[in-house]
């Protein structure tokens, strides 16, 4: 390795391809409202849950006495 660029070459190995960009392009704005859309979902689903959870009582529900310990033998 010299100068310490390996096997470097003279294209970026991250870049799309212009034939890439163009094919993924109809698609872009179908994936982005689809990926909102699951996202909006989510979110939603958990400040319900968050909220749903957040109106229960427990004052029905019993809390036994803590328990006695157990007396040391010397």
């Amino acid at each position: 390795m010299t100068g310490g660029h390996g096997n470097s070459s003279y294209y970026n190995k991250n870049a799309h391809s212009p034939a890439l960009i163009r094919a993924r392009r109809p698609y872009l704005l179908k994936n982005a409202i689809v990926g909102a859309g699951i996202a909006s979902f989510a979110i939603g689903v958990y400040i319900y849950t968050i909220k749903a959870i957040g109106q229960d009582e427990f004052t029905d529900v019993k809390v036994p006495d803590t328990p006695q310990q157990p007396i040391a033998k010397s």
